[in-house]
């Protein structure tokens, strides 16, 4: 048997990848073959190689590209390990714990399906998240790969870890043929996801009325998903109609059901981004007034709902009068359409905000402000009172009021203001979510980060409206909760690092016309409320530190200089050395910041004292306070 140095074998590891990547059965059977098997082959077909997103093996990445003869010759010749697992990519996707077989089956490899099944591959081995290739396989539609899956064992009700079963993603994307087959072999259509949605939620969601008529024909119930939503009114929401219309006339719809199915249908189309057709929206609301006062049965009136005031106060129409006279009214069936919608769904359903947020949308592009701050306010109040995240919320309030300030509209305090509320109480709830969520908790801080961001800008903004002395007093208030939460991105950077740092991040929509970093008047303001101007980043930098590295200081003399004098006459200190064993000064890359540094450098005696007990190396622990231990490592 030949030898191989290290060198040599890290190079065929690569060689026999590409090789089996590119389908080179015969290459590949060269370079192996005079190896030993148990340690060289072994080793190299056991090697995951990362390329383009993905961690493969040699086998895996085969598999993957439906190189068939290369499975062959790997599983025939080298006995490589079958269940070997990777990382691969399909449809955006990237999914852990991926078998050969898992492979071939998601991107449709009938042969090599056959090959993998034939050389003893487990059919149900699992990926992380616990799909299976049967699931793989329904997810890309290929009737012949899963009838071939399940002849040999594959199990159809092996769910993935969110309890989706085959079924249900077969509903969503839309294969009937594989619905029957699975329906045929006894999935069971009512089935729940850890959601509370069974197949049926998933094909009404999606708008497949063959898949529904199969789901119906096979006894699926109309179970309702952990928001309270049945299939019909999933449809309805989603837009439908087709879809509507036949669940709506089958005897087991009531009529409640269909009134509400009918409104919610027409109300969806109205305030839809995707689907917006306002005769179809008040066709339905029409439809659905008719179910109503059908004189030949029970009538149903509307019920007595609280208005809302982000929704003009809009009270429903009541009869069919009533909604004739709004019928060329396009802001009313608007509105209308927004009160049905919280009254059918709840005003605690996930789905309720994202039409109110379109129509806010609208208004501001039609610089109609105050109707768009107004639902903008309702849906992000909705979303945080079922506590849920709303970042995306806060940062386009920081969007739309600085558009307001660039077209220099009139902006009222008191909106910035409610905002800033929420977004204080946002940052709170980011913090226990990361500290209870392990799992997700890098994404989590990315969130956190983010609105920490959001933050700023507001305050910006907020410094740039024209305030009474109550709301000056009130914003400071706020800065100072903001300020109590000791909010910090991952490199330690605190507020007053960020508004002082040229480098922090503004969001380029609008917002980069009205906040601009360094900020004098936010640092001054962050000051004033209580910021540290001694804190630390990461690096032990303190807010001098970076203050002075700001590259711009002749065009922005002013700015500069402001944030030196308030980081100075507030206590900052210039004998402060980070993680360089450099002090601000040391630090600065332009003359002109160390001048002002040198006119203003007043180091006190106790300064002196601590520099001289760190020079001399002179024992303090357990000896004074805590705090002078710590004020003493600072020099």
């Amino acid at each position: 048997m030949a030898e191989v140095s290290v060198y040599e074998l890290q190079t065929l590891k690569q060689k026999v990848h590409m090789a089996a990547r590119d389908g080179m059965a015969i290459s590949i059977f060269a370079m192996l073959w005079n190896l030993d098997r148990n340690s060289i082959v072994q080793e190299v077909l056991d090697h995951k190689t990362e390329e383009d997103g993905q961690k493969t093996t040699p086998l895996i990445i085969a598999a993957r590209n439906g190189e068939e003869k290369v499975v062959q010759v790997l599983l025939s010749n080298f006995d490589a390990d079958i269940e070997q697992t990777g990382t691969v990519k399909f449809d955006g996707y990237v999914i852990e714990g991926a078998t050969a077989l898992w492979c071939a089956a998601g991107a449709g490899h009938f042969g090599v399906v056959r090959l993998l099944i034939e050389h003893r591959a487990n059919v149900n081995h699992p990926t992380l998240t616990n799909s299976t290739p049967l699931r793989a396989a329904c997810f890309d539609g290929r009737l012949d790969i899963v009838r071939y899956l399940v002849d040999h064992g594959a199990d159809i009700a092996l769910a993935n870890k969110y309890n989706n079963t085959c079924l249900m993603i077969s509903c969503y994307k839309g294969h009937k043929d594989v619905v029957t087959y699975l329906l045929e072999k006894g999935a069971n259509p009512d089935c729940r996801a850890h959601c509370g949605a069974t197949a049926l939620h998933f094909s009404c969601e999606c708008g497949h009325l063959e898949i529904v008529k199969e789901l119906v024909k096979f006894g699926a119930s109309m179970l309702k998903n952990d928001h309270g939503m049945t299939p019909l009114i999933v449809a309805s929401e989603c837009g439908r109609a087709d879809v509507v219309e036949y669940l709506v006339s089958q005897p087991e719809c009531s009529r409640q059901q269909k009134v509400d199915a009918l409104e919610l249908l027409g109300a969806s189309f109205a305030n839809d981004k995707e689907n917006y057709d306002i005769v179809k929206a008040f066709t339905y609301l029409k439809k659905g007034m008719e179910e109503r006062f059908d004189y030949e049965k029970e009538i149903f009136f509307k019920p007595k709902c609280v208005t809302v005031p982000a929704y003009d106060n809009r009270i429903e129409c009541q009869n069919l009068r009533e909604l004739e006279a709004i019928r060329r009214d396009h802001d009313a069936i608007h509105m209308e359409s927004l009160a049905i919608r919280e009254r059918i769904l709840g005003p605690d359903n996930p789905e309720v905000p994202h039409p109110i947020i379109f129509r806010g949308a609208v208004f501001a592009d039609s610089t109609r402000f105050d109707r768009c701050i107004a639902l903008w306010v309702h849906a992000m109040s909705l979303r945080q009172r079922n506590n849920r995240t709303i970042s995306k919320d806060l940062l386009r309030f920081s969007q739309v009021f600085s558009q307001m300030m660039h077209l220099g509209v009139s902006l009222d305090f008191k909106h910035i203001k409610e905002v800033f509320e929420h977004a204080v109480l946002e940052l709170e709830r980011d913090m226990h979510r990361i500290e209870k969520d392990e799992e997700e908790k890098d994404a989590l801080s990315e969130v956190f980060q983010a609105n920490i961001h959001t933050c700023l800008y507001l305050l910006v903004i907020s410094l740039n409206v024209n305030k009474s002395k109550e709301e000056t007093e009130a914003l400071h208030k706020l800065g100072y909760k903001f300020l109590q939460l000791k909010p910090a991105l991952k490199n330690g950077y605190t507020p007053l690092h960020m508004a002082v740092d040229s480098v922090t991040i503004v969001d380029d929509f609008h917002v980069n016309d009205v906040v601009t970093f360094p900020n004098a008047p936010l640092c001054k303001m962050l000051v004033s409320c209580g910021a540290d101007v001694n804190a630390l980043d990461a690096r032990h930098n303190t807010p001098l530190h970076v203050i002075v590295r700001y590259t711009n200081p002749i065009s922005d003399f002013e700015t500069l200089h402001q944030i030196l004098i308030t980081l100075i006459k507030n206590g900052a200190h210039h004998d402060i050395c980070n993680y360089d064993y450099k002090t601000p000064i040391e630090c600065a890359t332009t003359g002109v910041a160390e001048v002002i540094l040198r006119t203003h450098n007043q180091i006190s005696l106790k300064c002196f004292a601590a520099k001289a007990v760190r020079k001399h190396k002179i024992p303090i622990k357990n000896v004074v306070p805590i705090f002078l231990e710590e004020f003493v490592l600072l020099h």
